[in-house]
């Protein structure tokens, strides 16, 4: 049998040379950055240079009080945790399908993260979160999944409701927004990641964002002892005599990365509204391919599109295991095409399963998860496949062929079976 399928030796549809995906951009203007920062100081203990002019500029892009470097967006995330007040043996509500540093850290807390199934878009459902609520419970933690802001209006009124503290994990959702609200921006604090492929990258790095003075000053507590901590917590506060230790943590963000940030930042719209304009071109192709399922955006909810997710629909190719389908795309040279691996169902991880192994002693007894608990999420997790999105106009040709990569396996799908 001859096919044009590339897997049954065919030609692939797509030519370009890869690597097919690259980010952050880095230009000559980046590089210049860099080395200017080499010149002026690899090491930053304090809030001054490019880490202050970082912050400053967070500030006003997100329209908070308040943004604080760290070394990472799991740094920023048990910042988060710890300058929440979440202390032993409280419960914070997670979704089930994130990438698990949105969780994680509250294993160090000794917390317990309480998994919520989410919709088939992979964040929480709101109308699934009250059964999960119980004496214990002190905060909800909002993942927004490949840069498709959550449902924030009826998960707000869920915590206000409750009296819980509403926390966001935006890593993956830059500049996204609700309403013409930034996420990051609807509880007492955000958590943003800066690592290699985010919207916003240094290459390593996070932040947080909090409008709240007494947060503010235990993120510093927390993250950078000594210098900042002398001189941010004012001298009346409680944490002002911890000042020179902290909690015996250090989360400095690289002023290398702070200047791949900083300049990053200031191309972060422009990046967004190329990514939107592509993200359309993508999803209006895309949608008409027997086999593919596009996650919609509801009206008034801006994406940063970190993802373009697809939802793979066998029934509609004679039962096509999604296995086959994908082997088949990066036959065909679509090699950006894939199939989420470690941002999964959290159920599925051995420490959401059993943490004592590396936290003896944690009181996470009375929540044990395992394979089938969160049907939903686990289904739409083993049925999805992502595409990056890219952000200039050239890059359209490019798009094309994986369309038409797409397009040929759907097409001639009875040849895999």
């Amino acid at each position: 049998m001859t096919s044009p399928l590339a897997l049954l030796g065919g030609q692939p549809e797509v030519t370009a040379v890869g690597p097919h995906f690259e980010w952050p951009p880095i230009d000559d203007t980046t590089r210049a950055k860099v080395a200017a920062q080499l010149d002026a100081g690899i090491s930053i203990p304090g809030r001054t240079g490019i880490v202050a002019d970082l912050e400053d500029g967070l500030q006003a892009y997100f329209g908070v009080r308040h943004a604080v470097t760290t070394s990472s967006g799991t740094a920023a995330l048990h910042a988060t945790y710890w300058a929440a007040g979440i202390r032993s043996g409280d419960e914070v509500i997670v979704p089930a399908w994130t990438f698990h540093a949105t969780a994680s850290p509250l294993f160090h807390l000794r917390a317990v993260p309480v998994l919520c199934e989410t919709r088939p878009d992979g964040n929480m459902d709101p109308n699934r979160v009250e059964e999960l609520i119980t004496p214990r419970t002190r905060a909800i933690m909002v993942t927004h999944l490949w840069g498709k802001p959550a449902d924030m209006t009826d998960l707000v009124a869920v915590a206000n409701a409750h009296d819980l503290v509403v926390l966001e994990d935006g890593s993956h959702a830059h500049g996204a927004s609700v309403a013409g609200q930034k996420v990051g921006t609807f509880g007492l604090a955000g958590a943003f990641s800066l690592n290699g492929p985010k919207p916003l990258s240094g290459g390593e790095g996070g932040f947080v964002l909090t409008d709240d003075d007494d947060t503010y000053h235990r993120v510093i507590a927390l993250a950078h002892y000594n210098k900042r901590a002398k001189a941010e917590i004012p001298e009346g506060h409680p944490l002002a005599r911890y000042a020179v230790t902290g909690a015996g943590l250090k989360f400095r963000i690289h002023p290398l990365a702070a200047a791949i940030a900083h300049d990053q930042l200031a191309r972060l719209d422009g990046y967004l509204a190329g990514r939107a304009d592509v993200a359309r071109y993508l999803t209006g192709q895309l949608v008409r391919i027997p086999g593919l399922g596009v996650t919609e955006v509801p009206e008034g909810v801006v994406s940063s599109w970190y993802g373009l997710t697809l939802t793979y629909k066998p029934d509609e190719l004679g039962g096509l295991p999604i296995e086959r389908f994908h082997q088949a795309l990066i036959a065909e040279g679509a090699a950006e095409f894939d199939r989420p691996g470690s941002t999964c169902p959290m159920n599925q991880l051995p420490l959401f399963q059993c943490p004592a192994m590396l936290f003896p002693g944690h009181p996470q007894s009375h929540r044990r998860y395992g394979p089938g608990a969160f049907p939903v999420a686990e289904r739409a997790h083993a049925h999805m496949i992502k595409l990056p999105v890219w952000h200039r106009e050239q890059d359209l040709e490019l798009a094309d062929q994986y369309i038409r990569a797409a397009m040929k396996i759907s097409d001639h799908h009875k040849e895999l079976l």
